[in-house]
């Protein structure tokens, strides 16, 4: 008698890394369960739904999974030990070495994974909507912790800088899968933090005059 279902070598973790690659390279819709199936040792159906329930709760587990590693490279900006700037920086180049990487996929799988959704798939399009939320009020929170500190001045370039910030962290993506490496990213960064640069509080030694 054949056997059925999960065969015994069946190694979910690496049946999860499959996945994220697959999800990650295509986006949700594109990938499709005889993909994924063929992934994971070519299981059977039957293997696939006793594993994750469904393609969506797979991508669930998936995003968690992708979060809890390559999207480690945010956590500075939640570390309020750091001083904000050096937050968003150390966000924004870990970010960038980590998307134009050749190891994987390229880009963000949080921008890519879910840009062009049907109608019928709007929950997988929001759960990852709701992550890019979380990096733009992550953003916008260091640069109100700096206004807060006196580190960065309260006027009309800051208000928007979290926009801008967010609006460049998630266009790497296009860059990356377009070929731009992490050195020509990381040196658009360089550039980038010249806008906080440029409306930081100076120290009261800058601020008064030279004695001639």
């Amino acid at each position: 008698m054949a056997r059925t279902g999960r065969p015994r070598e069946f190694d979910r973790d690496k049946a999860i890394d499959a996945a994220t690659a697959l999800f990650w390279a295509q986006g949700y819709e594109p990938t499709s369960l005889t993909q994924l199936k063929a992934s994971m040792g070519h299981i059977s159906p039957a293997s696939f739904y006793a594993a994750f329930g469904s393609k969506e709760a797979l991508f669930r587990e998936v995003v968690q999974h992708y979060l809890a590693t390559y999207g480690q490279v945010m956590a500075p900006l939640w570390d309020e030990s750091l001083p904000p700037r050096e937050a968003i920086e150390r966000t924004l180049r870990g970010s960038a070495r980590m998307q134009a990487a050749r190891t994987h996929p390229t880009g963000c799988l949080v921008v890519s994974g879910a840009s062009n959704c049907s109608p019928e798939n709007e929950p997988v399009r929001a759960l990852l909507t709701a992550e890019r939320q979380r990096t733009r009020a992550g953003l916008r929170a260091c640069v109100e912790r700096a206004i807060a500190r006196g580190d960065l001045q309260a006027c009309p370039a800051t208000a928007v800088l979290p926009d801008i910030l967010a609006t460049f962290f998630h266009g790497m993506t296009c860059e990356a899968r377009d070929g731009m490496t992490a050195d020509t990213l990381d040196a658009a960064i360089t550039s980038l933090l010249t806008l906080w640069d440029v409306n930081a509080v100076k120290p009261e030694t800058e601020k008064r005059p030279k004695k001639r």
